[in-house]
């Protein structure tokens, strides 16, 4: 696993010491940010959800956004994307919260210009998703969530104030975007 655009283009990521991740491949991660930079999305401020090694808000960072908060629950997966961060040389831009989505929410200053949400199971997560982007971290016609699902689910047609508007599949990764 690698960051493949940007200021950090080339640079090996560690990923979690566990079967539980599963990292974003390359090539869902390239499509998800053609599709972002075609959209005109901004990458301001950017909130990576079920966070795993880190990739897609260091692919992010690498691609021009000023910071970075990552939740995940896993300890050993938050010391891989410290030290991801470390070897990126984005530490200073980026915040680890080391607990589960609903509990980090509360902690998290908004408004996100990009979330990324790459959860174990998309359809156990909606609902979290759901009153997240009905909070002020996400503001509808700003913010840009990007949902990471299998190809064999469906995502909703809606998360809060916000409208699924592109669906990306490849092979057995779907992502949904929503504007």
């Amino acid at each position: 696993m690698r960051v493949i655009a940007g200021r950090a283009k080339g640079r090996r990521l560690a990923g979690p010491p566990s079967r539980a991740t599963r990292p974003t491949s390359d090539l869902v991660r390239g499509a998800i940010f053609s599709a972002l930079e075609a959209m005109g999305a901004e990458l301001t401020r950017v909130l990576d959800l079920y966070a795993g090694s880190g990739a897609l808000g260091i692919e992010a960072l690498s691609r021009g956004a000023r910071w970075c908060d990552f939740v995940e629950k896993n300890g050993r997966a938050c010391a891989s994307i410290r030290e991801n961060l470390a070897k990126t040389g984005f530490d200073e831009q980026a915040r680890v919260h080391c607990a589960p989505v609903e509990r980090a929410a509360s902690r998290l200053e908004g408004p996100y210009t990009l979330v990324l949400s790459d959860p174990p199971y998309a359809q156990a997560a909606t609902e979290a998703l759901e009153r997240l982007a009905e909070t002020g971290l996400v503001e509808a016609g700003t913010t840009v969530l990007v949902l990471e699902h299998s190809s064999r689910e469906d995502a909703p047609e809606g998360l809060g104030g916000l409208s699924q508007v592109k669906t990306l599949k490849h092979g057995d990764s779907a992502v949904s975007i929503y504007r």
